[in-house]
């Protein structure tokens, strides 16, 4: 079984199973990057250590703002003092981090990239900006290489279906990614940055607040002469490097005291290099946009809703090869909220406009849902029910739900438990393209989770055990009822994924310790094979601390063999990966960060026959006015 994806030109992505492998360090299989905050919170992580306070709210688990206290939903969180400190070159590369991630990229950043929440394809993760959803109605899934990491303020990852809240997408999770929020006074700043291969960084935004309204503007640019990303026979020996200009805009109005009207916008531009062949150099031109509008009411103590108008373009385009293709996606949420006691119950009406243009498909289709919530948190106990209904103009209605309960068997210990359903429509590329087939079925998963968290004070620890079956997956197979003799996508295949993960933070001494060991088996339930280009172990361990005015860190990332084909053949080898950070405040408004990357220069790969970056060198500078 083979699954292609429509960038650039056809490529074969093998998409079945992972092998075994060995983690750098066994024994840090229990430390995580996640910290509980309290003995009736979802779990938090804390990329270099940040807890929250307990009245910290978070979005992605119900889509409406909750505290901490009320989640049963296995999140993390990850704030932007996390993201400057990760040095991270690309969103993926963040994420990768975090415990259930795993990252797929065919070369250096700016090139087609991956994500596989515990384990599921990358489709199957449902990804919003401020709340406006990112799609491709050609690969499908959000392109993740053009998501700008400067411009982002906060991210929260939900792992697990959220099909009843969201609707077509979320079989294996759901990620929210915000832009920051103007608060009170005038707050510029400036980032500057270099690395080697030619790499330099710059940074600039303003945000405020004054009055009844608040704002938040922010600009970037990377540019890097790459390094050569096919270093195999009958390619060019270049580099293969890669620009990025985005901007971000936010501005809100308190209309009066329980009425605010909020417009968001993000624009980014992606230019980078790959070889197409011998003498033979083409350009990814990526763009794209998120852009919503939102009002928000409160009625009364008891009632609030949130109606909001969201618009989001993905183009991509080679040159000089001739390639395009252009998704846009229109919706419109009304969600209704009503909070009384240790009662919440809440209703949404949602509509969601796809379109595509890739040539000669010129293609549209729409969905309708209602979603249903209700939440119960007292005495120890804590339930969220959902249900959802999705009218689709091809496929008729579907119908997802989730039931979800946990309970604080001690002030430290609390024990969680879940099952839930979720689909996804095929894309507009897979039934119209020359491989398309215009009677394929949604997809559809089943999963069930339990959890045990244990928190007090700055130690933690939580597991979490898995199992999401998906059947109706769309893979490539071999001619059919499709225009291309060469195979057509068929609803073939059934896959598993399931695991544990195990999450750790523990205080010692002025060292913070933090890591995260995921053991799962993704697999092809018809052929029992592994699914490809996701290993059956990885994670990751770092540490912390404060000294003489300086943070200084290490971390450690690590992934077991995976396979690059349907086949299991053509393995990656496993790797183990040492990164280095520090960071100063060298005067009152100037902080000075500096960072090594595989400090060991480890040759490994993500994808076959594609180089990763050796040892990477970063030093930036930021002025923030205190």
């Amino acid at each position: 079984m083979k699954y292609f994806t429509p960038r650039a030109r056809t490529q074969a992505l093998s998409f079945l199973r992972p092998r075994p492998l060995a983690l750098a360090a066994a024994g840090l299989c229990v430390i995580t990057a996640q910290a509980q905050v309290s003995t009736a919170d979802s779990t938090l992580l804390a990329q270099n250590l940040r807890a929250p306070s307990l009245s910290e709210t978070v979005v992605a688990a119900t889509r409406m703002q909750q505290p901490l206290s009320d989640l049963v939903a296995d999140v993390s969180i990850v704030d932007r003092e996390s993201i400057e400190r990760s040095g991270a070159t690309g969103l993926g590369d963040l994420l990768a981090r975090l415990p259930g991630v795993e990252m797929s990229r065919n070369g250096g950043p700016g090139s087609s990239t991956s994500l596989f929440l515990r384990g599921a394809e990358t489709r199957f993760t449902a990804v919003y900006i401020d709340g406006v959803r990112m799609d491709s109605q050609s690969t499908g899934g959000a392109a993740w290489e053009s998501i700008p990491l400067g411009l982002i303020d906060r991210i929260e990852v939900l792992r697990g279906p959220a099909g009843a809240v969201y609707g077509s997408d979320a079989l294996g999770g759901v990620i929210q990614i915000f832009t920051k929020r103007g608060e009170k006074g005038f707050a510029p700043f400036v980032s500057v940055g270099v690395g080697n291969r030619g790499t330099t960084k710059l940074e600039a935004g303003v945000s405020g607040a004054s009055g009844t309204v608040d704002y938040a503007l922010g600009l970037l640019r990377d540019d890097s002469d790459g390094f050569n990303a096919r270093p195999i026979a009958g390619q060019n020996p270049d580099r293969d490097g890669y620009r990025n200009t985005a901007g971000n805009a936010r501005l809100g109005v308190q209309l009066n005291a329980t009425h605010r009207l909020e417009g968001t916008l993000m624009v980014g531009d992606t230019n980078s290099g790959y070889d197409n062949g011998l003498g033979k150099d083409d350009r990814n031109l990526h763009t794209m946009h998120a852009l919503g509008l939102n009002w928000q009411a409160q009625w009364s103590s008891a009632y609030k809703t949130k109606f909001s108008v969201t618009d989001s373009r993905d183009e991509y385009e080679t040159r000089p090869s001739v390639y395009l293709s252009d998704t846009r996606l229109r919706g419109y949420l009304f969600q209704n909220e009503w909070r009384q006691d240790a009662h919440q119950l809440t209703a949404a009406l949602e509509r969601r406009e796809d379109h595509l243009e890739n040539n000669p498909i010129d293609r549209s289709r729409s969905q309708n849902g209602v979603a249903l919530g209700y939440g119960y948190n007292a005495g120890g106990h804590t339930v969220q029910v959902n249900l959802r209904h999705d009218e689709d103009s091809e496929f008729g209605g579907k119908n997802t739900g989730s039931v979800a309960y946990g309970y604080a068997i001690t002030p430290q210990w609390r024990a969680t438990a879940s099952v839930g359903t979720a689909f996804r429509a095929p894309t507009l590329y897979q039934r119209f393209s020359q491989y398309g087939v215009a009677s394929l079925s949604p997809e559809t998963a089943r999963n069930a989770e339990l959890g045990l968290r244990y928190a007090q004070g700055s130690s933690s620890f939580s597991v979490v055990a898995f199992r999401n079956r998906v059947r109706d997956l769309i893979s490539f197979a071999g001619a059919g009822p499709c225009a291309s003799t060469f195979g057509c996508y068929a609803n073939t295949a059934r896959a598993e994924y399931k695991g544990v993960t195990f999450a750790a933070s523990h205080r010692v001494g002025p060292v913070q310790l933090h890591g995260s060991l995921d053991v799962q088996r993704p697999r092809d339930l018809d052929t029992g094979k592994q699914l490809a280009r996701r290993a059956k172990h990885h994670g990751t361990f770092g540490a912390d601390a404060q000294w003489a005015g300086w943070t200084l860190g290490a971390e450690v990332q690590a992934s077991g063999r995976r396979f690059d084909t349907v086949a299991n053949t053509n393995v990656l080898g496993g790797y183990t990966l040492v990164n280095l950070y520090a960071s100063t405040r060298i005067a009152r408004d100037y902080t000075l960060l500096a960072r090594v990357d595989n400090l060991t220069d480890k040759d490994y790969q993500l994808a076959r026959n594609y180089a990763t970056a050796g040892r990477t060198l970063f030093v930036g500078l930021k002025w923030a006015p205190q």
